[in-house]
């Protein structure tokens, strides 16, 4: 990650020991990381996520709402922040539990301070390339939303492996017109190749399909 992008990046520190919190937020604030910190996991929701890349440096154990319940709670509300836990009373079970339902790593107190700033590090990575993916998804989405119904119909039958005339006789009109709404429809999504359209088509399909 570059000097800059770490600058933009937050991390979320939520602890209820406030030696820890204290170390952890001096630690990440040294290698540039903007750091906010949390008491207890009902703290942290009641604040507003900001919109920027962000990752959580999570307790397991903790008074009210562990850190796997908050965990439970952010997967059920979808909100997508990745996690790095951190414990001193952990066993198998919790680790396991927490790295199924998604969490970047499990670090066991005491931990090196490179191993925490490599998981701290590989989290904001995670949820930079999510925000990337979202926003070219978001992108795509909008180009398609701008082709005509005829246009659409036209690509899907393109990246169906469809020829023009094959694609003329399915729809009944001219191959003419075939060869007009392909190329305004390719213009519209930006596609060079018919492969890229394609690549196109089956990103939008499988997020469709996600939603």
């Amino acid at each position: 990650m570059t000097e800059s992008a770490a600058s933009e990046s937050i991390v979320f520190v939520i602890d209820d020991d406030n030696s820890v919190r204290a170390a952890v937020k001096e630690l990440l604030k040294s290698v540039g990381l903007k750091v906010i910190v949390f008491g207890s996991a009902a703290e942290f929701l009641e604040s507003t996520i900001p919109d920027a890349s962000c990752c959580m440096v999570l307790d397991v154990r903790m008074p009210e709402m562990s850190g796997l319940k908050l965990q439970e709670e952010l997967l059920k509300a979808e909100v997508q922040v990745p996690i790095v836990f951190i414990s001193g009373h952990a066993d198998v079970v919790m680790a396991v539990r927490a790295m199924k339902a998604g969490a970047v790593d499990f670090l066991a107190k005491p931990f090196s301070t490179q191993d925490f700033l490599d998981a701290v590090f590989a989290a904001l990575g995670r949820d930079r390339a999510r925000r990337t993916q979202e926003e070219s998804l978001s992108t795509l989405r909008e180009r398609f939303s701008s082709l005509s119904v005829r246009e659409k119909e036209v690509l899907s039958h393109v990246a169906a492996g469809r020829l023009n005339k094959q694609i003329a006789g399915d729809l009944g009109v001219s191959e003419v017109m075939v060869k007009v709404h392909r190329a305004n429809g390719m213009r519209k999504m930006r596609a060079k190749s018919v492969a890229e359209l394609v690549r196109m088509t089956d990103l939008l399909r499988t997020s469709h399909s996600l939603t």
